[in-house]
């Protein structure tokens, strides 16, 4: 049955070649005046399109400022310069240019410069809520966080190897600028990465026990579907223009809430238990989640067998006349397939990481404190779970 829900999508999107010269107009239209414009490495500047954004929002006589590089796993550190300099040059608009790092760090900022006086650590911490953050808009240059429509961010604090998450709509970006051209570049293993985290961001909103709409997994499914088909070709031809498009707006609709609505919000204990690993080993966020989330789908396949036997026949096209058992676990294989397909890992000798047993029961313990107390949709995960999934993650079956 389907559960009530609120949808709320506001960020207008602009998509297409050459887009990023509306920016300086859509930004004036939304109010701005003094911006901070916050990008990662030099990539943004090298592409041009750095200087194509500023020179757009100068032409509307907006002023701005800089705060380059933000790194992946987005630093806390980096949040408090960028307050630093908001409230130095009395910014009152946000604009991020580059992946989810760029934005989620705009977005940390903006929380921190609308209320001044409170530790934005605070939010990542859920020791108080938000009740105001500067407006934001975001230049996209990597399609995976989804974080150009999202209400999310997750921020990495390196003095405590925390990695946590805060998510409220004050936050959500006014407008996203979205040129596939400027994803042409990236790595392959960065293009994959991708890709997965799109799917995970999806996925984990469909393996639920809480209410569903056929509607709902309807889009899911296409959306998951038409992201293998795309991954699997920017594997072979990054150049494809189509197919980063395809990829792009999937990973904007994969992470607006449009593919939860009528459950119960998702599980998101994938996420959970890669932000443990990504605060500990530092690792890419979307290859992180490959290696780990067959481990979890094994552990919880018997608590949510209807969503896994169905998305082994709708999505990984599964057609063999098996019990549901066996239809679950040939849908993982399958998934696990895929991700090897385009250069993902599977589990955390693949990723290049090799955690002890402390360091295993150190991440149950912190993912289990993050949660509050044993949580999931799947199957509600207690420390032991979480051990295990950790633990049988560590190397190929």
């Amino acid at each position: 049955m389907a559960y009530n829900f609120e949808f709320y999508a506001p960020t207008k999107v602009l998509f297409g070649r050459g887009m990023e010269e509306e920016t300086g107009r859509q930004a004036k239209a939304f109010g701005a005046s003094r911006v901070l414009v916050v990008y990662g490495g030099g990539s943004a500047r090298r592409s041009g399109l750095l200087e194509k954004v500023e020179s757009a929002l100068e032409a509307e006589g907006i002023a701005s400022w800089e705060l380059g590089g933000v790194v992946p796993n987005p630093r806390l550190d980096k949040v408090y310069e960028g307050i630093a300099l908001g409230k130095e040059h009395q910014v009152d608009f946000l604009l991020a240019v580059g992946g989810g790092s760029a934005i989620d760090t705009a977005k940390a900022i903006a929380y921190g410069l609308g209320e001044p006086d409170r530790d934005v650590w605070e939010l990542f911490q859920h020791t108080r809520k938000p009740q105001n953050c500067l407006p934001v808009a975001a230049v996209l240059t990597i399609a995976a966080a989804g974080s150009e429509t999202s209400k999310s961010c997750v921020i990495t604090n390196e003095k405590t190897g925390e990695k946590r998450s805060c998510g409220s709509s004050l936050a959500r970006p006014r407008f996203a600028v979205m040129d596939p051209e400027y994803t042409k570049t990236l790595p392959d293993y960065q293009t994959g990465s991708g890709c997965v985290d799109i799917m995970m961001h999806t996925m984990e909103r469909y393996f639920t026990n809480g209410g569903n709409m056929e509607i709902t997994d309807a889009l899911a499914e296409g959306l998951l579907r038409t992201v293998m088909e795309n991954a699997v070709k920017l594997h072979r031809q990054p150049d494809d223009y189509d197919a980063r498009a395809e990829v792009m707006w999937a990973g904007s609709l994969a992470h607006n809430d449009l593919t939860g609505c009528g459950n119960d919000g998702g599980d998101f204990m994938t996420h959970k238990l890669e932000h443990e690993l990504g605060g500990m080993f530092d690792v890419t966020h979307g290859a992180g989640l490959a290696a780990i989330w067959p481990s979890w789908a094994r552990q919880v396949q018997n608590d949510c067998l209807p969503r896994f036997v169905r998305f082994a026949r709708k999505v990984m096209g599964i057609t063999a006349a098996v019990p549901d058992e066996e239809v679950a676990e040939l849908g993982i294989q399958a998934m696990e397939d895929f991700c090897r397909s385009i250069g993902m890992p599977v589990n955390l000798e693949e990723l290049g990481v090799r955690p002890t047993d402390r360091q295993i029961e150190e991440m149950a313990e912190s993912c289990l404190a993050a949660c509050g107390s044993s949580t999931g949709s799947a199957k509600k995960l207690t420390k032991e779970d979480m051990i295990r999934i950790y633990t049988n993650a560590r190397a190929a079956r």
